[in-house]
């Protein structure tokens, strides 16, 4: 009997490029993916074609639903150095949804009498290993002789470890080359590091060029909440996922995915990709000896003939059961429908009560004006930024000041923004977030931090600005980096724009604005270490606002005497 195909991609689109199946949230192309995290190009200039995803540009081996994917990552050798050496992993995942999976990779060093170890700051170690020097040592396992590994931490989206060499000196090899230290999949330390070994000349060098690659396992997460609101899919976290389908062999997120609930099988994240198994096309599916097999929506029956059983009350118990079975459910399908209203209509009230409390009444008029520059402020709802910062969680959080704590998140439509949470709601402090929203929102300068939007239906208010990744003047003043020092030349640039920035905002923008608390912590630095004056809580305007009906200068509204 045919068995249908099940839909993996989007309708109209390639589901393989050469080996490899492509199942959604990635696509062939643009127009396949959800995103530009999850394109990808397909080359057939090779034999057989690779599937590169565009977003880290690595060649993916392997594409799992459940959250993983394996890549091919290009691998160098080690300088031979007995001065500690600094570097990341070739390739980085900042500013993508996805992450160097810790349950599944760890940190190979290949080569020994080389010290490395991770590096979490410049003073913070995460761990480390040794290999010793064994030129006959016939031991095909990586532990601690000629190779050696350790743990990577979670959700990791750049790696940085540094490396010295111990007693090179004391070695007759005049190579360059020290071996190899990357992350790497386990299973491939365990079971193919044994034929590498055949590339051994030295103890100190035992690897030639010709290895170059090696896979990695990376985690990914998409969420379209549009999507899952039938009884067939949904999106767990690890510790919720007994209803769903076994997962197999396949690697599996540490973190949440999505997945058909049990008798559904498909595409969790294509609308309606989950299909009812039809348990009854085969027989190792269902149990129903000696009777007719029936297909139902997530399950089967069975149907017995009349003359199977002689006792009229063998005939209704199974009767008695499903209809017991099926009461008790739509019972607890009631009740749980009846709870989930009630839940939402609390929520709702509580985010009313919130939006009014953090001056939403007062804020709205301002962001619904068209002659104001308001107009481009967004106002984001708190469901989204809860998703953006995977729920405030302590590894996203960029930085703490006085006025609040400021996390990095990752939009739907795959921008990274900053979202800054603030300590307190009394009146004072609100006074200075609806300042600071009324004046951001007026600015437009290359050297001053992009307001984007805020939300008003959380208990502390919230402001979302642009994403500056390279941190505050502060941190490159006091805690120098090697890879960019602060050269005269460059605090000169840096002190320009500044002044520039704030010339602008006293003299050119269309209320003179005074920043009132410019330090080098409220100095950051973008991509191209170029400045950007942030944080205007204390600020104040000379021109005046109207609140309700009233008309009040702005120095009576923020400024505290």
């Amino acid at each position: 009997m045919a068995v249908a195909i099940l839909p993996m991609s989007k309708p109209g689109c390639e589901e393989k490029c050469g080996n490899i199946t492509i199942p959604y949230p990635f696509g062939i192309g643009s127009d396949c993916s959800a995103n530009s995290n999850f394109t990808v190009l397909c080359h057939n200039s090779t034999n057989p074609p690779r599937a590169l995803l565009s977003s880290i540009n690595l060649e993916a081996l392997n594409i799992s639903m459940l959250g993983t994917v394996i890549v091919n990552q290009p691998v160098s050798p080690l300088n031979c150095s007995d001065v500690q050496t600094t570097q990341y992993l070739a390739t980085s995942l900042l500013g993508t949804t996805f992450t160097i999976s810790a349950k599944y990779n760890s940190l190979a060093v290949l080569g020994c009498q080389n010290l490395v170890w991770l590096r979490a700051n410049a003073t913070a170690t995460l761990g480390g290993c040794m290999a010793i020097c064994d030129e006959n040592s016939t031991d095909t396992r990586c532990n601690g002789v000629n190779c050696c590994e350790t743990t990577i931490p979670p959700r990791l989206q750049e790696l940085k470890y540094t490396y010295q060499s111990i007693n090179r000196a004391n070695t007759n090899n005049n190579s360059s080359s020290c071996g190899y230290a990357f992350p790497v999949e386990s299973k491939w330390l365990q079971k193919d590091y044994t034929r590498y070994k055949g590339l051994q000349n030295h103890p100190l060098n035992p690897f030639d060029q010709e290895f170059g690659s090696a896979p990695l396992v990376l985690e990914w997460e998409f969420y379209d909440f549009e999507t899952y609101n039938d009884s067939s899919q949904a999106c767990r976290s690890p510790s919720s996922r007994e209803n769903l389908s076994p997962p197999g062999n396949h690697y599996v997120s540490s973190e949440r995915y999505c997945s058909c609930y049990y008798g559904f099988e498909g595409n969790p994240y294509l609308p309606g990709g989950c299909i009812d198994i039809d348990e009854c096309i085969d027989a190792t599916l269902n149990n129903c000896i000696n009777g007719t097999c029936i297909n139902i929506i997530g399950y089967y029956t069975c149907r017995y003939p009349d003359d199977y059983n002689n006792i009229g009350t063998r005939i209704k118990i199974p009767y008695i059961n499903i209809g017991s079975a099926v009461g008790a459910r739509l019972f607890l399908f009631a009740a749980w429908m009846s709870t989930k209203a009630i839940r939402k209509k609390i929520k709702a009230n509580r985010k009313h009560k919130f939006f009014k409390r953090n001056g939403g009444l007062l804020l709205q008029p301002q962001l619904s004006a068209t002659d104001n520059g308001l107009n481009k402020t967004k106002l984001f709802s708190s469901k989204e930024l809860a998703k953006a910062t995977d729920h405030y969680n302590e590894n996203r959080i960029l930085g703490r000041g006085g006025q609040g704590t400021v996390y990095k998140g990752m939009l739907t439509d795959g921008r990274i923004v900053a979202v800054k949470k603030s300590k307190r709601v009394d009146e004072g402090d609100l006074e200075d977030f609806i300042n600071e929203v009324v004046i951001l929102s007026q600015i437009n300068h290359r050297n001053v931090v992009k307001l984007l939007g805020c939300c008003l239906e959380t208990k502390v208010p919230l402001l979302v600005y642009e994403f500056i990744p390279n941190g505050t003047l502060f941190q490159h003043i006091h805690d120098p980096n090697e890879e960019f020092p602060l050269s005269w030349e460059i605090r000169l640039r840096i002190a320009r724009e500044i002044a520039g920035a704030l010339s602008y905002l006293h003299s050119a923008a269309s209320a003179p604005i005074y920043h009132r608390d410019i330090k080098s912590t409220n100095i950051l630095l973008d991509d191209k270490y170029r400045a950007k004056v942030s944080d205007f809580g204390t600020s104040s305007s000379r021109h005046v606002w109207v609140l309700g009906s009233r008309v009040l200068p702005i120095e009576s509204v923020h400024r505290k005497e």
